[in-house]
């Protein structure tokens, strides 16, 4: 007992004995209770709490509550969190944001980027890169495009059809895509079915991408049964000759639409020999791409068991014949799609999304309203691959991974703190019903919000919300 306590009467001393107990007993609660801590705005936790959610995190589903702290990194919690906004979220699923690896609005963005990005927040995805096109000159594209407001985080590849176009020599279409790498472009955009390319030229950009350690993303060039598995072997040797790792983009209508085991199995045995080769496809049995296409080159026909009554015109649901079909052929912008059917999805996609290096990407974007002359994978690509891998009985571990970890994982180095509920990450989340959750574009009219996704949660801000988007948050994305 101190001097101080000995000057004490002794109803005086008990009562400040009790009182102390009472403060340490309270200091240990505070310590063990992660959450109650004191911090910004009325003494809330978090900026952000979410509770009673399963929660997509370390590969599994788990019912844990999740925090956005007041500079916008990720907390997990085994109990209930306190936040200036708390979201119930009771029978939905928090996953990270959806990551789209194959965005396309490379035609005219400054007019239409918009429209473009509002169609992918509002289906589910925080993060859209456009590497089926890009920029011809990345610094350029960030230099005109970051001071403005973006509803989704954004990054373009380097687009190697425009620096084909603008350059006849060799030596120009690689300085300028090395300098695009240089600058911070994530990667390196090829199209070799619309642009024939000769075998050493591709190697000389794979090189590039192997460089400055990007993918290399490849539009395999042959889409016929009896020739589009040499696409895949072609695309195989580049990785194997260069030591990039290749994306191929959307196997199941270039490269796998008739073939997809034998393809999937090159794939699966490169990958074995210690390669890097990753694929995607987006869940629709039917494709759809401009007239004016190499794609409808003579022999079309034969090369797809299609006729020109087969094809739709997207926005309008127009039929074509042989005769519209000559008379549209040179239009320029026109998009039309195959029936539906075309990729039976039991044959391709189905097959595709059981391998451990199928993602989902989309192909597209919505550029124009209120009807927009897109293939519907703009606006519902990715509610209606979570509904799909449901409908299939996948698991809805594997089924978000394809739309999360594993195109975060492909774009690491740009993407290290994204793609993945973990502590200290970046709070890019998706919350959604399971039981919901569905893609409403159509052929007819593709310009159609998703259903089943509640809340989208952008940078540490909550930005769409019941049909609504709240505000703009996007950031850029960039090595």
């Amino acid at each position: 007992m101190n001097q101080t306590e000995n000057n004490l009467p002794q109803n005086a001393l008990i009562n400040r004995r009790s009182a102390m107990q009472k403060i340490t007993a309270l200091g240990s609660a505070l310590a063990l209770s992660p959450q109650i801590v004191f911090g910004q705005d009325n003494q809330t936790t978090f900026k952000i709490a979410i509770n009673n959610g399963k929660v997509y995190t370390d590969n599994q589903i788990k019912p844990v509550s999740v925090g956005v702290t007041w500079d916008n990194k990720l907390k997990i919690s085994s109990v209930a969190l306190k936040g200036k906004t708390e979201i119930d979220a009771t029978g939905k699923i928090v996953s990270p944001g959806f990551i789209d690896i194959l965005a396309d609005n490379a035609g005219s963005p400054e007019t239409t980027y918009r429209t473009f990005e509002k169609y992918k927040l509002t289906d589910g995805a925080t993060t859209v890169l456009q590497m089926h096109g890009g920029a011809a000159y990345p610094a350029q594209f960030h230099a005109k495009f970051d001071p403005l407001p973006h509803y989704v985080n954004y990054g373009v590849g380097v687009f190697v059809m425009i620096l084909r176009l603008r350059f006849a020599a060799l030596a120009d279409r690689l300085k300028y895509t090395e300098k695009g790498l240089a600058e911070g472009a994530i990667g390196v955009c090829h199209s070799i079915e619309y642009q024939p390319t000769p075998y050493n030229e591709l190697l000389a950009y794979a090189k590039l991408a192997q460089k400055y350690n990007r993918p290399y993303f490849l539009h395999l060039r042959y889409s016929a049964e009896e020739t589009e598995l040499e696409g895949v072997k072609e695309a195989i040797k580049l990785a194997q000759d260069s030591g990039a790792r290749i994306h191929i983009d959307h196997l199941h209508s270039t490269g796998g639409t008739f073939n997809m085991s034998k393809a999937l199995d090159l794939i699966q045995n490169a990958n074995n020999s210690g390669l890097e080769i990753t694929t995607c496809v987006y869940p629709y049995s039917y494709w759809a791409t401009y007239l004016i296409s190499k794609r409808f080159d003579p022999g079309w026909e034969q090369r797809f068991k299609l006729k020109p009554e087969d094809l739709t015109v997207v926005g309008t649901g127009e039929k074509l014949n042989r005769a519209k079909f000559n008379a549209y052929r040179n239009r320029a912008g026109l998009l039309v799609a195959v029936p539906e059917g075309t990729m039976p999805m039991e044959k391709t996609v189905n097959l595709a999304l059981q391998t451990d290096f199928c993602m989902i990407g989309s192909d597209g974007g919505i550029e124009h309203e209120p009807k927009a002359n897109n293939h519907p994978r703009g606006a519902g690509c990715f509610a209606t691959a979570v509904r799909h891998g449901i409908k299939m009985g996948m698991s809805l571990e594997k089924t978000l991974s394809k739309v999360t970890t594993l195109p975060a994982k492909l774009m690491r180095g740009a993407m290290d703190n994204r793609g993945v509920i973990a502590e200290g990450k970046i709070a890019d989340l998706t919350i959604f019903d399971p039981k919901t959750i569905n893609g409403k574009a159509s052929v007819a009219n593709p310009n159609q919000f998703s259903e089943g996704i509640d809340y989208v949660i952008l940078n540490g801000e909550l930005v769409y919300q019941d049909q609504k988007i709240l505000k703009s948050n996007g950031k850029a994305i960039r090595y």
